[in-house]
């Protein structure tokens, strides 16, 4: 008689067995279809964890419906490592994402980002020229600053000063307050004539619509805010998800030790 334990941990392989066909086919369109930056840097890990999916769950559901002791060891081992992972990843998630946060202003809807004020470990990674590079590759073809000049386009500059802006819509799409610029529309301020700037950012600013602030520190002080609210949610789910997967560790320990008495009765 096939015990209660074989029998879940099989009903669980099935069902991520599935969940890893629709994973794997949007990796493979992606690599197909995607125009972008961003889906061509997204295709490898989505093709990766559909792959991955499919090997383990087939390895637990075969191992545990079919008694094959190796492959549920197996399918132990790597849920033992997934486990681990998940672990390190939810702690470094929550120290490396402990320090920033925008500045607020008074009068102003909006806050203002800087790179200086995020971990050393998230600043190295943005500072890379080519990781950074990628990322504004995907802000500019995700039109994150064209939606953003069109939706306030009728603002006039005290208006605009109260508008809700996103991190990566202040840091990226308009210049640092303390540039003094003059406000003409949301993507078009005009600089001084002959004024010096202690920020560099005011002389990285750029009216070119492809250019705006995606070169400037502000820019990359506004992504750093939007992963570090991503990857706090990110590590809230991962510590559900890390119940979860023990609780799944614990059954598939039963199977194992079915098998294992299984086959030893067998003998």
């Amino acid at each position: 008689m096939v015990r209660f334990s074989n029998n879940l941990i099989g009903i669980l392989n099935f069902l991520t067995f599935l969940l890893s066909i629709p994973i794997l086919v949007a990796g493979v369109w992606l690599s197909k279809q995607g125009s972008s930056e961003c889906e061509r840097w997204l295709e490898r890990p989505v093709i990766a964890l559909g792959v991955f999916l499919m090997v383990v769950s087939l390895a637990g559901l075969i191992g545990a419906c079919c008694r094959v002791s190796w492959l549920l060891w197996f399918y132990l081992l790597v849920m033992f490592l997934l486990i681990v992972l998940l672990f390190a990843f939810t702690i470094f998630a929550f120290v490396v994402t402990n320090k920033g946060a925008g500045e607020a202003f008074s009068n102003r809807g909006y806050k203002e980002y800087r790179l200086g004020d995020y971990s050393n470990w998230l600043q190295k990674r943005v500072n890379n020229t080519n990781t950074w590079n990628r990322i504004k590759s995907c802000l500019q073809s995700g039109k994150l600053c064209s939606e953003f000049q069109s939706k306030f386009l009728s603002d006039n500059v005290d208006k605009f000063y109260t508008e809700n802006l996103s991190a990566l819509q202040s840091g990226c799409c308009k210049p640092a307050d303390e540039c003094h610029f003059t406000y003409e529309n949301p993507t078009t301020w005009t600089k001084g004539q002959n004024a010096t700037y202690t920020n560099p950012d005011c002389d990285a600013w750029n009216n070119d619509p492809n250019i705006l602030c995606f070169n400037c520190q502000s820019c990359k002080a506004g992504l750093l805010q939007n992963l570090k609210t991503d990857w706090k949610k990110v590590a809230i789910v991962n510590i559900i998800v890390l119940v979860f997967l023990i609780i799944v560790y614990s059954i598939g320990c039963c199977a194992f030790r079915n098998n294992r008495r299984d086959n030893w009765k067998g003998r």
